[in-house]
């Protein structure tokens, strides 16, 4: 498998972030925000909401003088015995959290092994999960999150996968032609989240992200009933903005 371009913006947002918390670890004692600023690169305005999200997210924590230190999550993550563990829990916590954000139910998808593969999410009783009534690695080209997916491949990697997981009408809204789904893939912008307008359901519509981190391709998607449609673009900005602690939670 090929990635189709360079990472995107999430990745650069995790890249930014793994430089302010090598910073903080390595300043056992706490340091200020202006160390922070000039061992990182970073210039204060990027780093103030790199601070505010590591603070919400239990990575760092401002002691009384106004130094930042490691915080609890970032202590259990440097934990090799509870490490999987920890991380599978954090990542929990922050889609629950991002689910009642949004008000809809919120996955992360991977492409591994060729495959698309939903690995976590977090739904309610008043956020319910899409129900899966085709198998999700065999829709690809109508899933919000497997067009993402698709998106982040060479046309290689998109031709592979389409001969293993033919094109199949789901809905009326299904787009069945290659041409045309590489076409709108090619023209749907990378800061732009990728849509399912009942392309895979009937009464459900979907919004994806990417999250992708060096190698790994993943994105973060989120569903709505079709009558909450009108808030479905919101939503996914909400969603958009979001997405750096789920990033992060890949590169660990």
């Amino acid at each position: 498998m090929v990635l189709k371009r360079e990472p995107t913006a999430s990745f650069h947002s995790v890249r930014y972030i793994l430089r302010v918390l090598e910073t903080v670890s390595q300043h056992g004692g706490g340091v200020t925000e202006t160390v922070i600023a000039r061992e990182s690169g970073l210039p204060p305005l990027h780093l103030a909401p790199i601070l505010r999200m590591l603070r919400r997210e239990g990575y760092v924590e401002r002691l009384p003088d106004g130094a930042y230190a490691a915080g609890a999550s970032l202590v259990l993550l440097g934990s090799d015995a509870t490490h999987r563990q920890a991380l599978e829990a954090k990542l929990q916590e922050t889609l629950s959290a991002l689910r009642d954000t949004v008000g809809a139910a919120v996955y992360v998808s991977r492409y591994i092994d060729g495959e698309v593969r939903v690995t976590q999410f977090a739904a309610g009783p008043r956020t319910p999960a899409v129900r899966e009534w085709v198998d999700f690695r065999s829709a690809a080209h109508a899933s919000a999150a497997g067009k993402c997916l698709l998106n982040q491949l060479d046309q290689n990697g998109r031709r592979d996968h389409l001969a293993r997981h033919k094109i199949a009408r789901l809905t009326s809204r299904t787009v069945t032609n290659e041409r045309q789904l590489f076409s709108r893939l090619d023209a749907q912008p990378a800061t732009v989240p990728v849509l399912d307008l009942q392309e895979y359901a009937v009464g459900t519509v979907c919004a994806a992200v990417p999250l992708s981190a060096g190698a790994a391709v993943g994105c973060l998607a989120l569903s709505l009933p079709v009558e909450h449609a009108h808030r479905l673009r919101a939503a996914a900005e909400t969603l958009n903005r979001r997405a750096a602690p789920v990033a992060l939670s890949l590169t660990f």
